[in-house]
């Protein structure tokens, strides 16, 4: 995000607009509906702007740009087909720090004007930054279809029922719980087929019957996929935007932690192999605590949680203190990875079973089931598996497996820093030294890797 949006009040704020043609109309009309006191400033106004001219709906200076009518004005667009105008503007309105925007020329601009979707009080606006208008006009027209008029309305008897909220409920998260479980509820539908008024006696009943206490809280084990916010379920993203605080782990992708509701709490417990922000009993222990204080706890792990993600552990602990909880599956980090890196686990001709194993113990050893990885016809997938991942290697080859079995190191499957390493199992290790690749990282071995020339499909950064 290079641009901070913002939503700046103008209402009977002088703005001025140098530029008198249809670019320049479309400018004014729309700092008029903000109520801003417009002042275009041109040597010839258009048909359009003569109008409002003569309804007293603008001012009007007819005069070239010089620098000194831009004083006191809290803002500045430049509309003009003359560039060398434009940036005149732009130079005086920096100079005297007042917001300017230059239509069409971002690199003029201190602010830009989004593309708007209008539901008074409700106001959305899409921005590309200036790099695609058309572009953001097409987001602008999806979202239209998606958003009802009503909406507006909605917003408005919320905002006659702020106060009362505000009266009724002691803190912020209350209030906040109230209104998410009102728009979850009927009142939406009320609105939407014109009940008002019934809406507004619903709202009052609603004020009447809660109480100013925190309600039981809850946690929410969520999946959060393998980085990737694209394969997040829908179930995830609506608990992530409703939580009250996320406790998170290090393998969580920072786009999918851009998902997560603005003003919860983060907390941050990721481990790596010698590194425990926190114990996983301290973690469990944190879990029950969070939700006895009557907080919507937000258990956010990479992968999926049931997958050598330690959730039933956090789970049992939940039971033991009667905190609900609800699990919500993601997509592991083996199906996601290996499809990003076009490398099916089963395949009829080459394997038809597929094992998943952690690279090391809870002591922190490597003694695995070497016999049960050797098996023919298979594909082995191993988590957390880079930093023995020579001795895996020597042992899989010690117990029968071909040297030549092909196996592959996925770095950051899914994202745009993927980056993957094929090779041999004899040589694999030393390949993916010389890669230089870090966790967090996943290793697949067998047949089912010679696919991947063939079947690979996502070119990380494209």
């Amino acid at each position: 995000m290079q641009a901070l949006p913002i939503f700046f009040n103008i209402a009977q704020r002088p703005c001025i607009v140098i530029g008198g043609g249809d670019v320049a109309t479309r400018k004014v009309g729309m700092l008029r509906k903000a109520q801003g006191e417009v002042t275009v400033i041109s040597p010839a106004l258009g048909g359009e702007l003569q109008t409002m001219l003569a309804a007293g709906e603008i001012q009007y200076l007819a005069a070239s740009f010089s620098p000194e009518q831009l004083t006191g004005a809290c803002l500045v667009i430049a509309a003009t087909d003359d560039t060398a105008v434009n940036e005149a503007v732009s130079v005086a309105a920096r100079r005297l720090n007042i917001p300017v925007n230059v239509v069409d020329a971002p690199a003029l601009c201190t602010f830009t004007m989004g593309s708007i979707i209008d539901r008074s009080p409700v106001v959305i606006a899409v921005s590309s930054e200036g790099n695609a208008p058309v572009l953001a006009r097409h987001i602008r027209s999806k979202i239209e279809t998606m958003l009802p008029a009503a909406y507006g309305r909605i917003a408005a008897i919320a905002g006659e029922f702020r106060d009362q909220v505000k009266t009724r409920f002691s803190t912020t998260q209350l209030r906040r719980r109230f209104w998410e479980e009102v728009l979850n509820g009927p009142l939406v539908e009320r609105v939407l087929s014109g009940q008002e008024q019934a809406a507004r006696d619903l709202l009052d009943e609603l004020l009447a019957k809660s109480e100013d206490a925190p309600s039981r809280g809850e946690v929410y084990l969520v999946g959060g996929g393998p980085g990737d916010p694209d394969l997040l379920t829908f179930r995830a993203l609506r608990l992530m935007q409703q939580c009250d605080v996320c406790v998170y782990d290090k393998l969580v992708s920072k786009e999918v932690m851009e998902l997560v509701r603005r003003d919860a709490e983060l907390i941050y417990v990721g481990k790596s192999r010698d590194q425990h922000t926190l114990p996983q009993e301290e973690i469990n222990a944190l879990l029950a605590r969070l939700a006895l204080e009557g907080k919507r706890v937000l258990r956010l792990k990479g992968g999926d949680p049931f997958i050598f993600g330690r959730g039933g552990e956090e789970i049992e602990t939940l039971m033991q203190h009667g905190v609900p909880f609800q699990v919500v599956p993601g997509i592991t980090a083996a199906n996601g990875v290996s499809s990003y890196a076009g490398i099916p686990l089963t395949h009829r001709d080459y394997a038809q079973a597929c094992l998943f194993i952690t690279g090391h113990l809870k002591d922190g050893t490597i003694d695995l089931d070497w016999q049960a990885m050797a098996r023919p016809r298979q594909t082995v997938v191993i988590y957390m598996g880079l930093v023995g991942l020579a001795q895996i290697c020597a042992q899989l080859v010690a117990h029968g497996v071909s040297p030549d079995m092909p196996a592959a190191v996925i770095q950051q499957g899914t994202t745009h820093k993927q980056r993957v390493v094929e090779s041999t199992l004899e040589n694999l290790a030393r390949d993916v030294a010389a890669a230089g690749l870090k966790p967090p990282s996943l290793t697949i071995v067998g047949e089912v890797v010679k696919l991947r020339p063939r079947l690979h499909w996502f070119t990380p950064g494209a």
